[in-house]
């Protein structure tokens, strides 16, 4: 397909597409959530479309133009928390990376750049988020609670909900970094996908496709993982260890994740 746009305007629309979306994802609230995710897919096409450098040049150039509209903290939690993925896949795809390979070095990126932004909340601006997000969920709930006891629910009733869900929400607070491996997942598939329709459209290469699902295969590491996270589990929770607890149940959900999606795999290789 004949392209007769020049490469310094299609990389200032895709520049365009990608602030758009960071700007919808800080003002508006439902769509905005999904916008979110989609920051990174203008970016990864530079990137290919035009060479790293170039590609690098969007993500700086769109994290400029969206501090002038969002301030400068906003704008560097979205180039973090998702174009920094966008940049990566679009480089793994410029080395010709397999697509195994492209995902989890994508994802990895990801990943980090989750964690560098939260650092940066937490360390550089003094906010803690895990308080932050226990603070929002109670609110969320007290508010709910205070709708059903002004529809006439039993008050006992409520405050045995309340004691039943204080345990739950303090439990949230320990797996933060479980939830922010779960956005950097969600993000990379959401960009590798995305990427691979819009590559399909505007015919660009794109390299080889996933293994099948059954022939999905994880090393035995995760086995042994899951047996360490029962033990540093016991030990934090028994002598009041925060960190061993924290870095325990994080993993042993990870673990606990990734046999999951095994079984499922092996199970539909047995299923015709």
């Amino acid at each position: 397909m004949r392209n007769n746009i020049s490469p310094t305007v299609e990389g200032g629309l895709l520049v365009a597409i990608s602030v758009l979306l960071g700007l919808a994802a800080v003002y508006l609230p439902i769509i905005g959530i999904v916008a979110e995710f989609f920051c990174a897919v203008p970016i990864t096409i530079v990137t290919v479309r035009h060479g790293m450098r170039n590609g690098f040049m969007a993500l700086s150039i769109s994290y400029i133009l969206l501090s002038i509209f969002t301030g400068v903290v906003t704008a560097l939690t979205i180039s973090l928390s998702f174009g920094v993925g966008g940049f990566v896949l679009g480089c793994c795809f410029v080395k010709n990376f397999g697509a195994v390979k492209s995902f989890t070095a994508t994802f990895a990126a990801s990943f980090v750049a989750q964690i560098l932004s939260v650092g940066f909340f937490m360390f550089v601006m003094g906010i803690d988020i895990a308080e932050d997000e226990m603070s929002m969920l109670r609110d969320s709930f007290n508010e709910s609670f205070a709708m059903y006891e002004s529809m006439g629910v039993d008050k006992a009733t409520i405050d045995e909900a309340k004691r039943q869900v204080e345990p739950a929400l303090e439990l949230v607070k320990f797996l933060i970094p479980t939830i922010l491996l779960l956005t950097s997942l969600v993000a990379t598939a959401i960009c590798y996908y995305t990427t691979k329709l819009i590559f399909k459209k505007i015919r660009l290469p794109f390299p080889d496709s996933m293994p099948p699902f059954n022939e999905w295969r994880f090393p035995v590491f995760f086995l042994y993982l899951a047996a360490f996270s029962f033990i540093g589990l016991y030990w934090g929770g028994t002598r009041h260890l925060d960190l061993l607890y924290t870095v325990s149940i994080n993993s042993l959900v990870f673990a606990m994740g990734a046999g999951l999606i095994q079984g499922f795999s092996l199970l539909s290789g047995h299923i015709r």
